[in-house]
């Protein structure tokens, strides 16, 4: 019969080997399948948000990220380049996307919110952290127009790795995904599981593997080796 350390040195060799299945199978973060650099620059910090902003809306994630993609080959990488353009030309950007349902709206927020944080912030969302702690920064977040807990929770999970000071952030459909697979629902167990700077692929991978029971099965399978 096996130790109570050789049981626990099982468990933690078969949690490893599930962490980094799913960074390999699906932790490709959703920044860079937008094609975002993320560095902690006013203008990835600002190109991250407005893909969080069309992530949280109720619609496929690779639609929000072809929209986005859109939006910035258009021009609007910067706060001041998405509210220089003309509601029209964000209304077009985002249905070249096929970001349809939601887009008339949409481009009034994405206006809005980039005059608000260049009047509250000088364009830098850098500054939007300054003396605040996590449960802050979310609520300062919250504070753009189509910016509500869950694309809070999008920005904060996708940056962390750029703001350290905020990791780990693993959001509730992330956690969800590590139960699916068998891992642990807590940030600081799956945060020990992989190497330093990869806890975005991770957090990452875990939300596509809760919305993709396929996509768990492959992660289990891949762990077995």
């Amino acid at each position: 019969m096996p130790s109570s350390s050789e049981e626990w040195f099982r468990v933690s060799a078969k949690r490893e080997a599930l962490a980094h299945a799913v960074v390999e199978r699906c932790g490709q973060t959703y920044a860079e399948q937008a094609g975002i650099r993320l560095r902690d620059t006013p203008a990835a910090l600002y190109q991250v948000l407005v893909l969080a902003h069309l992530l949280s809306a109720r619609i496929k994630a690779d639609v929000a990220v072809a929209a986005a993609r859109a939006l910035f080959d258009a021009g609007m990488r910067t706060p001041a380049g998405m509210a220089e353009a003309t509601w029209q030309q964000r209304v077009d950007a985002l249905g070249e996307g096929h970001y349809r349902r939601y887009d008339e709206r949409t481009a009034t927020q994405l206006g809005d919110g980039a005059r608000l944080l260049l009047d509250r912030y000088g364009g830098d969302l850098r500054r939007l952290r300054e003396g605040a702690d996590p449960g802050e920064v979310a609520d300062r977040l919250r504070e753009f127009p189509g910016i509500g807990p869950l694309g809070a929770a999008i920005f904060l999970r996708e940056v962390q790795g750029v703001w350290p000071r905020y990791a780990p952030y693993i959001d509730g459909k992330a956690l969800d995904g590590a139960e699916r697979v068998g891992l642990p629902r807590s940030p600081k167990a799956l945060d020990r599981l992989v190497r330093r700077g990869e806890l975005p692929q991770l957090t990452a991978g875990l939300v596509r593997v809760a919305l993709n029971k396929r996509l768990a099965e492959d992660v289990r399978s891949l762990a077995r080796g």
